[in-house]
């Protein structure tokens, strides 16, 4: 209860709902993870009549329609991860250390490539890079008089697939390793060189240990991203004639449906995340990495001299593969009558934009649910962080580390194993959602809800509790101090969450993939559905109209001013 002063003076009880609204929110947490998990673990382990075996499992590792798919996961999602090692490590160091020309356009187009969706890559390369119709292949025959039926590239293969990957995968490693050299005191190269320590050995016993954590980081996150994608193999190993572990599982939906080995199919993917998320933990926490001390100086810039230019086209030429190349594909498809045929100013054309806008009438739909899932998912999916960090951070109820840590868990579930865990839980009474677009909404929360929650949490860091203290002295509840004080300090980190939550919606395909029906399909599954019926030149309008809203959004946050920090400086200072 809390006491507050009338107009004649005497106090007035009035009834603090903060505790009853924020065990609310708990309750809604442990039913958005724990539900569809259960299901899961219900049915990996029973048969049709709901009798407990282990068949399942032993199907899963014993028949080779199983292990073929998990042999080809584990191939592309090793490879792959090495790949993006190779390629991002040695860019972030040029952007982050080098004086290389041109490093924040660079970085621009490492962004570009990170919202870029991985099946729309995938389609883009499949316009440049199919045996008989893709552009580089024709260019190629063009070039050397080849014979019709020979190609330089076939992106349905098992390489084709691998780099189509990489090339999405690769900017999480980007990110962190240059954020972490970003960070990086250029004292301790100073000191080291000094001591007379040369180029290499300062890399060696100084760079290269400051920064593996990073590495380590990024690599495990392209390991997990490529095993779990969806778009990606489903565009391009299926005509190949294999299977992924998330195709295999998707497959398992299709007529008679076995949903059983579904859910046996699944817990895989759940478990080997788990494994390797711990595994991180576990290996960057045998040595410490952190640096001790107070303020640093900025890192020093090495110059690279007369291969300035040359680590500039390095750069350029390894984002033609996730950038110039797809994108002009895309453009190229959206305004040709062909969409495998280059366009000229007199083969120009709008009826694509107009046919995918006017005639097509899944389009409306799509864009009308992915609107309104991306709006709903992002404002339902920001208060619920909002409301999950400010009590883990401020302790506010007991069992708050208990939220912490089912507010993280989502990360360990691949998006076509939450859709599966999503199926079974809300095809049955009491909560038939299936056919709704609330079942996507749940799925779509889900999966955002671990960025949004650490994302905020790390913004309450910020705040002083003395704040909120000040405003329940004057007799708020803590739920008004968090309406009224907390909240417009985090004006900012609210802002971006919102945006972050928004563009993930806009792009996720692996669990949609599992609970759409024809009247909850957004435009990841339009996409792919018109990719299953060929239909190019609509698929790159809708990628292109998807691009554009996305970078509106990444547009928009980048001009927002930073309001938190000044806003309580100036009330401290008060």
């Amino acid at each position: 209860m809390t006491l507050t002063a009338t107009t004649t003076g005497a106090p007035r009880a009035r009834i603090d709902w903060t505790k009853p609204v924020l065990w609310l929110f708990a309750a809604f947490l442990v039913v958005l993870i724990v539900l569809p998990l259960s299901w899961l673990a219900v049915y990996s382990l029973t048969d049709r009549e709901r009798h407990l075996t282990l068949q399942n499992f032993v199907k899963l590792f014993t028949d080779p329609d199983f292990l073929d798919p998990l042999l080809t996961t584990a191939i592309i999602a090793t490879t792959s991860a090495l790949f993006c090692c190779v390629i991002a490590a040695p860019m972030g160091w040029l952007v982050s250390r080098t004086d290389m020309p041109g490093r924040q356009f660079i970085r621009a187009l490492v962004t570009a490539s990170f919202v870029t969706p991985p099946f729309l890559g995938a389609v883009a390369w499949e316009l440049l890079a199919a045996p008989n119709s893709g552009l580089l292949n024709q260019l190629y025959r063009y070039l050397t008089n080849a014979d019709a039926g020979e190609h330089l590239f076939n992106i349905y293969s098992l390489t084709g697939i691998i780099f189509v990957i990489s090339c999405y995968t690769f900017p999480f490693v980007f990110v962190l390793v240059a954020n972490a050299l970003d960070n990086m005191p250029g004292e301790l190269e100073d000191a080291s060189a000094i001591l007379g320590g040369k180029a290499w050995t300062t890399a060696r016993r100084v760079t290269i240990p400051l920064a593996l954590p990073a590495l380590v980081a990024g690599a495990l996150v392209a390991f997990l991203q490529a095993m779990t994608l969806f778009g990606s193999p489903a565009i391009l190993a299926l005509p190949a004639g294999f299977h992924t572990m998330t195709t295999k599982i998707w497959s398992l939906f299709q007529y008679p449906p076995k949903l059983e080995l579904a859910a046996a199919a699944a817990v895989p993917l759940l478990l080997l995340t788990i494994v390797l998320l711990q595994a991180q933990k576990f290996i960057l926490g045998r040595r410490g990495y952190s640096v001790v001390g107070g303020k640093y100086g900025a890192p020093r810039r090495v110059e690279l001299k007369a291969w300035r230019w040359a680590a500039l086209a390095f750069c350029l030429i390894m984002l033609l593969n996730p950038v110039f190349l797809p994108y002009f594909a895309l453009f190229n498809a959206a305004f040709s009558p062909n969409a495998t045929t280059l366009v000229t100013p007199a083969t120009f054309t709008l009826h694509n934009i107009v046919f995918v806008f006017t005639e097509l009438s899944a389009t409306q739909l799509a864009l009308k649910n992915t609107v309104i899932l991306g709006a709903a998912t992002a404002t339902i999916g920001t208060v619920l962080a909002l409301v999950i960090a400010y009590v883990t951070t401020r302790q506010v109820v007991a069992g708050s580390r208990v939220l912490g840590f089912l507010a993280t868990a989502p990360i360990a579930v691949p998006g076509i194993v939450l859709g599966v865990g999503l199926f079974l839980s809300y095809t049955r009474p009491p909560f038939v959602l299936y056919g709704t677009l609330w079942i996507l909404l749940i799925a779509f929360l889900t999966i955002s809800l671990p960025s949004a929650y650490q994302q905020l949490q790390a913004a309450f860091a910020t705040i002083h509790p003395e704040l909120e203290d000040a405003s329940r002295i004057l007799g708020a509840t803590r739920l008004q101090s968090l309406r009224r004080i907390t909240a417009p300090l985090l004006r900012t980190g609210v802002i971006a969450t919102w945006c972050f939550i928004f563009i993930g919606v806009m792009r996720e395909l692996s669990a949609a993939i599992v609970l759409f029906t024809s009247q909850t399909k957004v435009l990841s599954v339009l996409i792919y559905d018109l990719n299953e019926s060929g239909d190019l030149a609509a698929i790159s309008v809708l990628g292109l109209a998807m691009l554009v809203i996305t970078f509106a959004v990444v547009f928009t946050v980048n001009r927002i001013p930073v309001f938190g920090a000044g806003a309580g400086a100036r009330l401290r200072n008060s």
